[in-house]
């Protein structure tokens, strides 16, 4: 270790006097660095290249136990506490998160429906239980607010609109780009969120009623009663809305956009499915449940394309 302190900072100061100081010999500093590397220190640097390499694909936001479980998913077997001490060695960290904000409110003059959901965040297949909610993005031109609707079964979003208001035709644009992309017509389906004005309006209840879905609302005060979808928006933040400054609105829906769309659907390794993404999540349930030999060959290849 004090040969290797000595090799980091010899452009610093010469080598005999760093010697002298640590007490160690220069003809046994410079033994040390003609011999080969050991084979621990081999496999050190193959495995902080396989950290490094999986910490840029989840843009820096994975820490040590999420790489840790997904090198052993892929083979490589290591202890946790190593994976850290190449971590913190190489100054690899996860993005951090910050402080949560309210946003919607709620209309006193519009009934509130029963929390029917009551935190039983579970789900045996896509399309039964829905979970919408806002958060604010903040740019140089002033808020973004995004609406969002979450299916429990893979934590995939499913609809999603921006707009520089909250208002209720920001909700009903993200419900209907989930209802055209799932078709849930024929399914029963639980939709649930808080009591925000925009949930409770009388438009948005009758768009959910005549698509037949049950509705279910959060109690007064509780977060946790949304909490996957809680969840994603501090994912959303920590992972890229925190760590970029938006010069307007534009620029920051084309980054939510991407961030959505373009990795947390299809890339990002989620703790709760097994650190697999919420589109080979749900492939793998399809997988599973079509019978039809065409569709199963398509999703095959979908899956390893994820991989």
């Amino acid at each position: 270790m004090i040969d290797e302190q000595i090799h980091v900072l010899r452009g610093e100061h010469s080598i005999s006097l760093m010697c002298e100081v640590l007490g160690v010999s220069c003809s046994g500093y410079y033994a040390w660095r003609r011999r080969p590397p050991s084979r621990r220190s081999q496999e050190d640097g193959w495995l902080l290249d396989q950290i490094r390499t999986l910490h840029q694909e989840g843009r820096e936001t994975y820490g040590s136990p999420k790489i840790h479980r997904i090198l052993r998913q892929r083979g490589v077997r290591c202890g946790h506490k190593r994976i850290v001490r190449l971590m913190r060695g190489a100054g690899l960290y996860a993005k951090r998160t910050r402080c949560y904000k309210r946003t919607t409110r709620a209309n006193p003059s519009h009934i509130p429906a029963p929390n029917r959901l009551n935190q039983h965040f579970q789900a045996t297949a896509p399309n039964q239980v829905w979970l919408a909610d806002i958060s604010y993005i903040a740019t140089d031109e002033g808020w973004l607010y995004l609406a969002v609707i979450l299916d429990l079964y893979a934590r995939r979003i499913v609809g999603w609109a921006m707009d520089a208001r909250m208002t209720q035709e920001l909700v009903e644009r993200a419900l209907r780009m989930a209802l055209q992309r799932r078709g849930v017509d024929a399914v029963p389906l639980l939709h649930h969120s808080d009591r925000g004005g925009q949930y409770t309006s009388d438009r948005y209840q009758r768009l959910l009623k005549d698509h037949q879905i049950q509705v279910s609302m959060s109690r007064v005060g509780n977060c946790y009663d949304n909490a996957p979808v809680e969840s994603f928006f501090s994912l959303l933040k920590t992972e890229e809305v925190y760590h970029r400054r938006y010069a307007d609105r534009q620029e920051a829906k084309s980054s939510l956009f991407a961030s959505i769309e373009l990795f947390y659907n299809t890339k990002r390794a989620h703790s709760s499915l097994g650190d697999i993404s919420p589109a080979t999540f749900e492939a793998q349930w399809a997988l599973r449940t079509i019978d039809y030999p065409r569709a199963r060959d398509s999703l095959r290849s979908s899956l390893r394309v994820a991989a």
